[in-house]
């Protein structure tokens, strides 16, 4: 998700479908070296667990193109829905509930949930490219 998710139902997120990962990756925050599937640093930025939203089998809604669910995270609650747009392109909408907000929340959280470092942090702490990994962390605030 390049803009990262939003709490805002009338925002719409691409999300670029990427292949399966094996579970025991959920864990892992560091570096992938450049040239590998995925290089770059990673960051866990939220975790918890999820649910689909109707009685329909997960695999079957993916397949339609639609699927709504419940997500229960650290920082992204309440029910979100995926609509495919394309061959590997989807579009993330939160939907309207008690947690949609107009607040920025990947500006607003952009720490890790496991170990609070910003994506430089993390590349600084594990020997990544510090300069590409700020690209993804919010600006720094200027005092005056």
């Amino acid at each position: 998700m390049p803009k990262g998710p939003s709490l805002d139902p009338k925002q719409r997120r691409l999300a670029m479908e990427v292949e399966d990962h094996p579970l025991e990756y959920a864990s892992f925050e560091g570096i992938i070296p450049e040239g590998e599937y995925g290089g770059g640093t990673v960051m866990i930025w939220d975790e918890g667990m999820w649910a689909p939203m109707e009685d329909v089998d997960p695999a079957k809604a993916l397949d339609s193109g639609e699927i709504r669910f419940l997500l229960d995270g650290k920082k992204l609650k309440g029910s979100f829905t995926l609509v495919r747009t394309g061959d590997r392109k989807w579009l993330l909408m939160k939907r309207k509930d008690e947690y949609a907000s107009a607040r920025d929340i990947a500006a607003l959280e952009p720490r890790s949930v496991r170990t609070k470092r910003l994506l430089a942090e993390i590349a600084k702490d594990e020997g990544g490219d510090v300069k590409k990994a700020a690209t993804g962390d919010p600006a720094p605030r200027r005092r005056g």
